[in-house]
């Protein structure tokens, strides 16, 4: 080890390991700080999590490329698995107690992402802090069905379900599965980016309590049990603003739509003409995530849902060397096919707005 190494600090040392594919250094740097007295909560959340979360941020600053930020992710997740085994038979004993672990018997929680979520880190977070925590865990993993959930939880009994979405497009499927969860009797806790800074969206499809990380989620559980569902089940049909069918319009009729903009946008943004194929690809693949932001805001009402989707996606074409002001005649286009839809029109008038302003000031500036 050189004196350069030695003078890092455990996250910038995971950081090395995980940025450049070496699964060793990654799993020895998670050893030394459990070595050298750091709790294994601890390095859960305050050493592999911070690392995770830069992982996305160089990728959207487009200073990772996606296959890169898959491979860092697996490795972090599986410096996450050796973690476990090491810590796995320390329960109860003074070692079991310095890593973090407490005592057992707390009861059982099912912990798995909606299906459709892919992002399995936040969830894997939480069922390893759950552990420690004392509670049995059945940690489904990433992309679990509805039906399968449901099935796992008529064998298994748990005293409750912790349901992980970092997507907000997963949030008509999380309101499905919470429904299903709860019409078993069995109380959901969500949490991940997809439900909102604060929540907002884990109220508005009535779960039983969110949290916004895996510490807020144990520490809420070590509260006392979450009360079971009050009523069979909570109405999957109870969003009012869902009468005028624009979200299931607009979610049905999504691939035509995104024909429809591609189509056009060969005479509105003439550069696209020159596009190789892949780069039409993944135009393609921005305007259908573009589509789908649209129909969860509808099925959330929430305007800011969508413009705030808008401004991030500015944000990572800007970083990719794509001008923002392409995504204008897009959303010029999907608001005359949709001219007939008075949520989303004005949903995508004032997500057009937030990106003009800025172009509109840049203008200015240069002009004075």
């Amino acid at each position: 080890m050189t004196h350069s190494t030695l003078s890092l600090s455990p996250q910038d040392l995971l950081w090395q390991a995980v940025s450049t594919g070496d699964e060793h250094a990654a799993t020895s740097t998670v050893f030394d700080a459990l070595e050298h007295g750091l709790p294994a909560q601890e390095v859960l959340l305050e050493l592999i999590a911070p690392v995770q979360r830069r992982v996305g941020e160089e990728w959207a600053a487009n200073r990772l490329t996606v296959a890169q930020e898959h491979a860092a992710s697996a490795i972090n997740d599986r410096a996450i698995a050796a973690l476990s085994h090491r810590t796995a038979g320390a329960a109860g004993t003074a070692a079991g107690t310095a890593a973090g672990t407490g005592a057992a018997g707390k009861g059982r929680v099912v912990v798995a992402c909606v299906d459709g979520e892919w992002h399995g880190l936040p969830a894997r977070l939480l069922s390893e802090v759950l552990k420690l925590r004392g509670w049995t865990v059945d940690h489904l993993g990433a992309q679990v069905t509805t039906d399968h959930l449901i099935e796992h939880i008529h064998q298994t009994g748990p005293d409750l379900v912790a349901l992980s979405s970092s997507i907000a497009t997963r949030l008509p499927t999380a309101h499905a599965a919470i429904t299903a969860v709860q019409a078993t009797g069995t109380p959901v806790l969500v949490g991940g980016a997809a439900f909102g800074r604060h929540g907002q969206y884990a109220a508005l499809l009535g779960a039983d309590a969110w949290a916004p990380d895996a510490k807020a989620a144990a520490d809420r559980l070590d509260q006392g049990p979450l009360k079971r569902p009050a009523q069979a089940h909570q109405p999957i049909d109870d969003l009012p603003h869902l009468d005028d069918q624009e979200y299931t319009m607009v979610a049905r009729t999504k691939s035509r739509l995104v024909r429809t903009v591609m189509a056009g946008l060969e005479d509105r943004f003439p550069a696209l003409r020159a596009y190789t194929p892949a780069q039409r690809g993944h135009t393609a693949e921005d305007v259908a995530h573009i589509t789908d932001f649209l129909a969860t805001a509808l099925y959330t009402d929430d305007p800011e849902l969508f413009t705030t989707f808008l401004t991030w996606t500015a944000e990572i074409l800007t970083a990719r060397g794509v001008p923002t002001r392409s995504l204008i005649p897009a959303l010029d286009i999907l608001g005359e096919e949709l001219k007939d839809f008075p949520r989303a029109a004005g949903m995508l008038a004032r997500a057009t707005d937030r990106l003009v302003q800025p172009q509109r000031g840049r203008l200015a500036r240069e002009q004075a």
